[in-house]
């Protein structure tokens, strides 16, 4: 078995490692949102007290691309891979930061009748889910057709976020009972918003690693 074999099996290691990490902060997102939407405590402290996973999943995926670096001594496109593959785990880490985020709301509010039932903010999540997803198939197949696709999406979202947010400030406007809980569900777009350009920046790192164009949509 050649070195340049081995060499091959452990850049498909790591790449194992980010599709992992990447599922787990996929879940991550879904359940904290249906934590909020259905008050599931219980959901929520699940989504809390796998944080400390998903952050472990970036450090590992940390020490092994630099164990890479140290012994392998990459160029060119191996170097990309390596480099793209850190960039990736960082952004990873902090979707689930806003998972974690989200499900700590879903704690402070669990107790209050929810202002409305939700349909605009679980629509977000589904779509920088879908973005994550789909940024993750990209990485797969070094789709940049697909990671373009990603960062276009990103301003559906930014534009339901805006509707959420007039949304929500009109209840407080209207009645000063409801700042408390609306200001904590515009957070919750907010992170929503902010997991979709995680996503985005994901498939600027694709384009990157297919291409060795950076691509800036913002």
């Amino acid at each position: 078995m050649t070195t340049r074999h081995n060499y091959d099996q452990e850049l498909e290691g790591l790449r194992g490692e980010i599709l992992k990490m990447g599922e787990a902060v996929s879940a991550a997102i879904s359940d904290a949102v249906q934590s909020l939407a259905k008050q599931n405590e219980e959901l929520a402290r699940k989504v809390i007290a796998n944080d400390d996973i998903i952050d472990k999943m970036e450090i590992d995926i940390e020490d092994h691309c630099m164990v890479l670096i140290a012994r392998q001594q990459p160029l060119a496109r191996d170097l990309r891979v390596i480099g793209t593959g850190m960039k990736i785990a960082t952004d990873l880490e902090r979707m689930g930061d806003h998972a974690y985020d989200i499900a700590n709301v879903t704690l402070r509010i669990a107790n209050q009748p929810l202002l409305k039932p939700l349909v605009d903010i679980p629509r977000m999540a589904e779509m920088a889910q879908k973005m994550l997803n789909d940024a993750l198939r990209a990485y797969v197949n070094l789709d940049t057709q697909l990671a373009e696709a990603v960062c276009h999406a990103d301003d559906e979202v930014d534009y339901l976020y805006q509707q959420v947010f007039r949304e929500l400030l009109t209840y407080m406007f209207e009645d000063p009972r409801t700042i408390s809980q609306a200001t904590q569900l515009i957070f919750v777009a907010r992170y929503l918003e902010r997991v979709a350009d995680h996503a985005t920046n994901i498939a600027e790192w694709i384009i990157y690693l297919a291409t060795g164009q950076r691509l800036r949509t913002k």
